[in-house]
């Protein structure tokens, strides 16, 4: 029966149809719905690791032990598992092995943009680039069949496009393979002469994979006007499709590496010009250029951000059609934290003493944004950690006394467990503040090692992260409420003075899960306001000011009471 499926569900749904039985995976957007869409089948176990290294190694052990694994991950997650990746390569498998990774062109939500073909190249991997959510479901199939095929685990490139998008798709029936015995085999052991001999495997796989893709269909060549060719994947070619129509003939790849050879150069013999049309880096032109081939590219269409048709016609200079535009000028509208975030109230205290904020990647990122203003940098998950101790390293007393790294409850077990253990055991006076909010927030709400709960929800193995920070060396770990401002505020100071490693636990679970009771909403008082719009500076999105007195969006306002601790006239209590 036909469905129109979200491309991140189809996916889901390829795994599970192809058999797979374990899913091991960190939540990391726009990837997370593939876990959690595979999690609804009860055939499937799946799990949310600590951080992508361990998910892919658990899904490595799953294969080994004979039946079908996948783990998916966003793009930055990618570096994270970088390390057993490669030398999984080497290694082989057992049964089959599919890793889901997914790009996101335009940073919609990420630091940074980042083309993972370059992994597929680097560690010399298969990979798979669905277009839509049926070739979604099929490539996942197609993807355990070509890594028991070749002895590879294979990479699916998603994108934030396809990813959530919803086109129609057409479930199958699932099949299950037999398990795999395991075998002990000793040229497994990644050293010396083993290694050696299994890169030279590798190599011979590759030009294997390069002969497969010659003619497999996973590549196909869509013949129209033969004016123009062009060489696109993923959704690129959805954009060709929408912009050319017949008007051009296409060549789109659902293999992108390895890259074909005698297929691309047949497909430009018969065009008269060729352009390749791609997102990000100029991965497939770069390959059709070393051919010998003339070729438009990153020439034409841009290196940076994300595609859309009025950008293809744009750069092909063809007419733009006319879109409705509101004439008046519409003010930014940039993110903010929800109304009562319990991370509002730390970085109000930290904007307050002046720290130097060392950032991490989650909720708390948005204490950079006006008004709060209060993050001075991030870079990846767990930086802030080991980033800060640099930073004292190099600062001295002066900046470990006004310098903090904060860091949220899933964030820390991710990869700020190293990074403190460096504090502690090579000794700055450092500050890191651990924002527990009892889940893992940007990506949507996922459970990790320290809410007590598994993926489903179930009852789980719970970290305590007073326990484990005393374990990992610090003798100072203080907990405070966030919404308590005169105690936080108290504690920092004096964890900042003190010449000791420290560790700040800021602990209130994030308003926005399921069940949390709330506070009525506050009622201000406007004969008391003066309008100095004090309130105003903790950046609140239920608190505005019309006509000079303060207002309360009851809708929004959760009574967190955080305001009234600002307020020195009594108009918000």
């Amino acid at each position: 029966m036909r469905e129109l499926m979200l491309g991140n569900k189809a996916l889901a749904r390829g795994l599970y149809e192809a058999g797979c039985k374990v899913i091991s995976s960190y939540p990391g957007t726009p990837s997370t719905e593939i876990t959690e869409e595979a999690a609804k089948y009860d055939e499937i176990y799946c799990e949310w690791a600590p951080n992508e290294k361990v998910a892919l190694e658990v899904a490595h052990g799953a294969s080994l032990g004979g039946v079908r694994s996948a783990c998916a991950m966003k793009h930055v997650g990618l570096n994270v598992a970088a390390d057993p990746l490669f030398t999984v390569s080497y290694q082989g498998l057992n049964a089959g092995l599919v890793v889901c990774v997914a790009d996101d062109p335009g940073m919609h939500s990420s630091q940074n943009e980042q083309d993972s073909r370059h992994y597929a190249m680097a560690a010399k991997l298969p990979m798979l680039e669905p277009a839509d959510s049926e070739e979604a479901r099929v490539f996942a199939r197609r993807a355990f069949e070509l890594s028991e095929q070749f002895n590879t685990p294979v990479l699916i490139r998603m994108c934030t496009r396809v990813s959530h998008s919803q086109s129609v798709a057409e479930p199958e029936e699932r099949a299950v393979p037999k398990q795999v015995p395991y075998v002990k085999d000793p040229t497994k052991v990644m050293m010396t002469a083993n290694s050696r001999n299994a890169h030279l495997r590798v190599e011979q796989r590759t030009l294997q994979l390069v002969d497969y893709a010659e003619d497999c269909d996973l590549n196909r060549v869509e013949m129209g006007d033969t004016s123009l060719g062009i060489i696109t994947s993923s959704t690129s070619y959805q954009y060709a499709k929408e912009v050319f129509g017949e008007r051009v003939s296409i060549l789109k790849l659902g293999m992108v590496y390895p890259l074909p050879e005698k297929l691309i150069l047949d497909f430009a013999a018969k065009v008269d010009k060729v352009a390749v049309l791609e997102e990000l880096d100029p991965f497939i032109e770069n390959h059709v250029r070393r051919l010998g081939v003339k070729v438009s590219g990153k020439d034409v269409f841009p290196v940076c951000g994300e595609f859309s048709q009025n950008l293809v016609r744009e750069c092909m200079g063809l007419e733009v059609p006319q879109t409705m535009t509101v004439k008046d000028s519409i003010p930014g509208r940039p993110p903010v934290m929800c109304a009562g975030c319990p991370h509002r109230g730390i970085f109000y205290i930290l904007k307050k003493n002046k720290c130097m904020v060392y950032g991490d990647i989650g909720c708390y990122t948005l204490g950079a944004v006006a008004p709060l203003n209060a993050m001075d940098l991030n870079v990846c998950m767990g930086a802030s950690c080991s980033g800060l101790h640099g930073f004292n390293l190099a600062m001295g007393r002066e900046g470990e006394k006004h310098s903090v790294g904060v860091i949220g409850d899933s964030t820390f077990i991710h990869s700020g467990m190293t990074g403190i253990t460096d504090i502690s055991y090579n000794m700055t006076n450092s500050t890191v503040i651990i924002l527990d909010n009892s889940i893992t927030g940007m990506t949507g709400h996922q459970q990790n090692p320290t809410t007590g709960k598994n993926l489903r929800g179930e009852p789980a193995g719970k970290v305590d992260l007073e326990s484990l920070c005393h374990a990992l060396g610090f003798e100072r770990v203080r907990v405070v409420d966030p919404y308590d401002l005169a105690e936080a505020d108290r504690v920092l100071k004096e964890e900042l003075e003190a010449e000791a490693p420290s560790i700040i636990i800021s602990r209130r679970p994030c308003v926005m899960i399921k069940g949390t009771v709330h506070n009525p909403p506050l009622e201000p008082k406007e004969d008391k306001c003066v309008g100095c719009k004090a309130c105003m500076q903790i950046g609140c999105p239920a608190i505005s000011v019309r006509d000079g007195k303060v207002r309360i969006d009851s809708t929004l306002c959760i009574g967190c009471k955080v305001c009234t601790q600002i307020c020195r006239f009594g108009a918000l209590e």
